[in-house]
């Protein structure tokens, strides 16, 4: 690893970084998708009338959490294949 020239250790140090931050940037709108769902069909089933108002606000709020997953992908994109930080070091 110390024999490794800079340009080779940030790419290197860049993929790692791009894999943790894909899965963790999928994950928890995945997770936080799913908590979301479960209490809009509580909401629904303790109240019916409130269906469409709840269906509503749900596809608003699913829209929002998943452009954040969205917005992590294309940081991992920009990272992977433009990386920013290569032309710092030559």
């Amino acid at each position: 690893m110390a024999d490794l020239d800079p340009g080779t250790l940030v790419t290197l140090v860049t993929i790692i970084v791009a894999g943790v931050g894909i899965v963790i940037g999928t994950a928890i709108p995945a997770i936080v998708e799913g908590r979301a769902v479960l209490k809009a069909l509580e909401g629904i089933t303790r109240q019916p009338d409130a269906a469409q108002d709840l269906r509503t606000t749900l596809l608003i709020a699913m829209a929002l959490l998943e452009s954040t997953a969205i917005y992590a992908l294309l940081v991992i994109l920009i990272l992977l294949f433009a990386n920013p930080l290569l032309d710092r070091i030559f």
